[in-house]
């Protein structure tokens, strides 16, 4: 059973040495303290900052501006390592700083602008989000209600975001405002936190990611140098689909890699615990649904690795993709939940690792494109 992981054909002797300097990280400088972070409600900014010199943040920017120029695959080796945490809120915290708010700037950056942001950026000392999801508007981007003005040589935005992962925390924003009639007519903007008029409404409380800070977002009457537009005019909708593909690999890759760690734990915890003349590995109902959650959790692996190879060959996998969200995301749930069906009474004890991972894993059939709306994109492309 899986317990470790494991190679894929597209590995490299580099992506090896990642997921090792990722493991040392994690068993040092994470799970000592996360238990912590998760009463405190957030990760320390330090910890972000040590990632950042370990040269873990920006993977694959470009070498310039302190970054790694790997690819999708590296990304995805990245994202999967630092899923073998049990401590979610963690996860996410770095993953929407690496593979879902900066790409913005990566993608569609004039070289000024990544000049002044991305050097910090890759070195943990300027902490990103993305401000898209609204009170009424989360998986359907283009009903979003946030807008933005030209005057001058400004920009006014006037809106509120919701469910912002680093809201609090973070020191840009990356901004989706409607900035004319269409539906799609929307464009992406940078906001430094401390601009006049932008404040966080309110810390939001969840029932998993503890660790993650997560923001309702207020803009009134925001004025930023027209300079702050990130890419094309009326093209933000098409930027947030395309880094919609990187997002959704990193959330397939955090699903796996809680698939991965619930049913190592309850391998564990099956071979020794006695009940009815033996342990409960001996009774063959569990041994047997362990083994097909098992084989299910590889498939989904092998499947998202393809789909990270299809991204660095240039194709176009939005129904692919799509596909690996809706799977992972529901693959997540089962067996979390399956595993904490194995503990008994002890995968509903607070702070035990699988009845945190059982909550934590509920928002990725939710977050980065709910299933159903995952298994439309996929329908409409057949």
């Amino acid at each position: 059973m899986t317990t470790t992981l494991t190679t894929t054909i597209y590995d490299t002797p580099e992506h090896a040495l990642l997921r090792e300097q990722v493991a040392r990280f994690i068993a040092k400088e994470v799970e000592p303290h996360a238990q912590a972070w998760e009463e405190q409600g957030m990760v320390p900014r330090e910890v972000l900052q040590r990632m950042g010199r370990a040269g873990l943040l920006g993977l694959m920017y470009e070498g310039q501006y302190g970054g790694g120029e790997g690819d999708a695959l590296s990304n995805l080796v990245f994202a999967e390592a630092l899923s073998q945490s049990t401590f979610a809120g963690f996860i996410i915290t770095v993953l929407v700083h690496t593979d879902m708010a900066s790409p913005h700037l990566h993608h569609a950056g004039t070289p000024e602008q990544k000049a002044k942001y991305m050097p910090r950026i890759t070195a943990g000392e300027c902490i990103s989000a993305v401000g898209i999801s609204e009170p009424g508007a989360g998986s359907d981007v283009a009903g979003i209600r946030t807008s933005a003005r030209r005057e001058g040589n400004e920009w006014v935005i006037n809106g509120t975001k919701m469910f912002i992962t680093n809201g609090v925390h973070a020191d840009v924003y990356f901004v989706a405002a409607k900035t004319g009639p269409g539906k799609r007519d929307m464009s992406i903007f940078i906001v430094d936190k401390g601009t006049p008029g932008f404040t966080v409404g309110r810390a939001l409380k969840k029932t998993g990611w503890l660790s993650s800070d997560t923001a309702e977002l207020i803009f009134e009457n925001v004025r930023i140098p027209a300079s702050h537009l990130l890419g094309e005019e009326h093209k933000g909708f098409y930027s947030v689909m395309k880094n919609f593909q990187t997002e959704r690999i990193a959330l397939g890759a955090m699903a796996v890699g809680h698939c991965q760690q619930a049913l190592k734990l309850t391998l564990e915890y099956v071979r020794q615990r006695q009940a009815f003349g033996g342990t409960l590995w001996d009774q063959q109902t569990i041994r047997q649904r362990l083994s097909m959650l098992d084989a299910k959790t590889r498939a989904a692996r092998q499947f998202m690795y393809h789909c990270a190879w299809s991204v660095t060959q240039g194709h176009d996998i939005v129904q692919e993709v799509s596909m690996l969200k809706a799977l992972t995301g529901e693959l997540v749930n089962e067996v979390v939940q399956t595993c904490q069906q194995f503990h008994g009474g002890m995968g509903y004890i607070r702070e035990t690792a699988v009845e945190r991972l059982w909550r934590d894993a509920r928002v990725l059939a939710i977050g980065g494109g709910a299933t159903e709306v995952m298994l439309e994109e996929v329908a409409k492309r057949y």
